[in-house]
């Protein structure tokens, strides 16, 4: 059977290298393009995993297409029901984070603020799929992994986006789960956001997590990215077995997201080299950035930098400023 990657950067199209049932009875369902279902006669639950949201994060990609091909080939056999999404096919065959827009700011936003080109239209085709594959799932736990790997180092290598849960509260089962997925940090969201993860959540009743998993390395050249835990429970879940991970909870250091820098012009002054890694520490009274006559000045005890980025488009967030925290605030 072709390795379902090279298809999809071949752009071979169609879905016939794929086939319809595996040997254990398991129904095989192409979706679309970079989106694939397996489901199985009786599923223990329902896991969507995602990647290449942005074309240049490789190693979630390729760790994904691994597991994928070893469930179509009967070497890992699926006991969950399982959705594996490319998210952005075109931006990954040129190893480009995105080409007309970022994919990860248009989810769950009305056309008149996302417009209709192409990255626009990937984001209502994933949204459709997220929701039809949950909501066939009834009342089974839901569990969506959203795998990126970020522009900059970080002092902190491995660390999760846990999104604004609204009134269900955050997941101390589902922190540890990330804990022994190798996740060091848990950054979580106050308020709601533009990316799969929150979409999956509130949308589609499923616990969604964004996981940045490592610097974005180009295809080949992802061997110091260690992925070897998250694999473990990855394979583990796609095989229906859902251990209870509570008791690690506090094996992940959590931060609140304190404010996001919104970059409201071109005039925008980001006053951080770019070499400074996330989660790097500020001082309190630093002047972070500048827009015009607008200075962001750190004001928070303990602040660190996550997600530093001044070429951002007007009106995108520039950065995260987040804090410690016990979860419980």
């Amino acid at each position: 059977m072709q390795n379902y990657l090279e298809h999809l950067l071949a752009d071979l199209g169609g879905d016939d290298p794929w086939p319809r049932a595996l040997a254990d009875g398991s129904r095989v369902t192409v979706h679309g393009e970079g989106l694939i279902a397996i489901e199985p006669v009786e599923p223990a639950f329902d896991l969507f995993i995602s990647s290449g949201i942005h074309g240049n994060e490789t190693a979630p990609i390729e760790l994904a297409a691994h597991l994928l091909q070893d469930v179509l080939e009967g070497r890992l056999r699926a006991g969950a029901r399982l959705l594996f999404g490319f998210g952005n096919p075109a931006a990954i065959r040129s190893n480009a984070r995105y080409h007309d827009d970022d994919l990860n700011r248009l989810f769950g936003k009305p056309a008149e603020q996302t417009g209709d080109g192409p990255a626009a239209r990937r984001a209502r085709q994933l949204e459709a799929a997220a929701v039809a594959f949950f909501a066939a799932a009834g009342e089974r736990w839901k569990l969506h992994y959203d795998l990126h790997t970020a522009i900059r180092g970080s002092k902190i290598e491995q660390f999760a986006i846990y999104p604004f849960p609204h009134e269900a509260g955050f997941d101390a089962g589902e922190i540890g789960r990330l804990a022994a997925c190798g996740i060091s940090a848990v950054l979580l969201q106050s308020k709601p956001s533009p990316t799969f993860s929150y979409f999956t959540r509130r949308h589609c009743g499923a616990h969604g997590f964004t996981l940045e998993l490592g610097k974005a390395r180009p295809f080949g050249h992802n061997a110091e990215v260690k992925l070897d835990l998250l694999e473990a429970e990855l394979r583990r879940l796609i095989a229906g077995e859902r251990l209870d991970h509570a008791g690690r909870a506090g094996d992940a250091t959590l931060f609140r997201v304190a404010r996001e820098v919104i970059k409201h012009s071109d005039a925008f002054v980001l006053n951080l080299d770019d070499a400074v890694e996330n989660f790097t520490e500020l001082a309190q009274g630093y002047v972070l950035a500048e827009d015009g006559e607008q200075r962001f000045v750190v004001e928070e005890q303990g602040a660190r930098i996550v997600f530093p980025n001044a070429k951002v488009k007007n009106g995108l967030r520039a950065g995260l400023v987040v804090v410690p925290t016990d979860g419980k605030g």
